[in-house]
């Protein structure tokens, strides 16, 4: 018997992959597993374009909306999730399908729990400390001077992280990289297909400004002052999702919504560069090629890849 399959299509934000997965979905019979970092908040609907509530209820979508806001998204957690997702999929005699542009929830899809380095209650609370009196820049400055490395990968306004590197360095005597080292190899239970989805830059830019409008047409700012008025300014404003944080600034009056919507865009841009990045040197992926395609096309040529002896797991 051969063992259970996992798909996982991948690649940068706005490049179709969620229209793309819910096409292979139902020609495999499979069930959808989300693999993006803000898709998995159930308080984020429109700003991170996950799939609407008709489309997940039509057809099996697991992770989407499991965290509520301000519980960090670890990789850890993702693996234990996805994890107990896709045996509960195998154990309906279905295939799992990952959907994302997340490469860290990929990789803890594939390889299992990282080992989990301690909380230490009394360094936690020091730091929190020092975060309230100094800020989070002065932390990245002294995780930056221990650790330069893990500082490099840590913007320094993100308090969560940062605080929790320095935790895990002062508590433990070794930097996160070190634990992220002793994450275990690939689970060899199931067989696995990735699926890398790629537009050219100048074209995803285009989709990029596109999908923009149309979430602030479609009540981005109205949904987040829903947040803001549920008491949730504080975690969304740690998460600095994109999106939500021009929201926020356009609520405030400190942007206009052509400004909010310009560096939605630019930080977007960004964004699909990095996951351009780390796809093209982190993983092994059939890469199709998708301008100017429709997702029906794409879903094909994914299923082809699939059929193809290069594209057995």
């Amino acid at each position: 018997m051969s063992p259970p399959r996992v798909v996982a299509v991948v690649g940068a934000t706005a490049t179709g992959k969620t229209a793309v997965a819910e096409r292979l979905a139902r020609a495999l019979d499979a069930e959808i597993v989300c693999a993006d970092s803000r898709q998995v908040f159930a308080e984020l609907e429109i700003g991170t374009g996950r799939p609407t509530p008709a489309e997940r209820a039509a057809w099996p979508h697991h992770l989407f909306g499991a965290l509520p806001l301000g519980q960090p998204p670890s990789a850890g957690w993702y693996a234990r999730a996805a994890g107990e997702a896709m045996a509960g999929i195998h154990g309906r005699g279905r295939a799992a399908l990952l959907v994302g542009g997340s490469g860290l929830y990929l990789r803890a899809a594939q390889q299992g729990l990282a080992a989990t380095p301690p909380h230490d209650p009394a360094v936690r609370a020091r730091l929190r400390a020092e975060l309230a009196s100094a800020g989070p820049e002065a932390l990245h400055a002294r995780l930056a001077a221990v650790d330069p490395a893990g500082a490099a990968r840590l913007q320094p306004r993100d308090r969560q992280r940062v605080s929790r590197a320095l935790e895990v360095l002062e508590a433990t005597g070794h930097p996160l990289a070190w634990w992220h080292d002793r994450t275990p190899g690939p689970r060899a239970t199931s067989r696995w297909n990735v699926i890398e989805i790629r537009i050219a830059p100048e074209a995803l830019r285009s989709r990029i400004a596109a999908r923009t409008t149309a979430m602030f047409d479609q009540g981005l700012a109205e949904e987040t002052r829903g947040l803001l008025a549920a008491g949730l300014g504080d975690a969304l404003r740690a998460l600095r999702a994109i999106g939500y944080e021009e929201a926020d600034a356009l609520l405030a009056g400190a942007l206009d919504r052509a400004a909010a919507e310009r560096r939605v865009n630019e930080r977007t841009a960004q964004l699909a560069k990095r996951q351009r990045t780390w796809f093209r040197h982190q993983i092994e992926a059939v890469r199709l090629d998708a301008d100017g395609i429709d997702p029906d096309r794409v879903a094909a040529m994914a299923l082809a890849a699939l059929d193809a002896p290069a594209g057995r797991g």
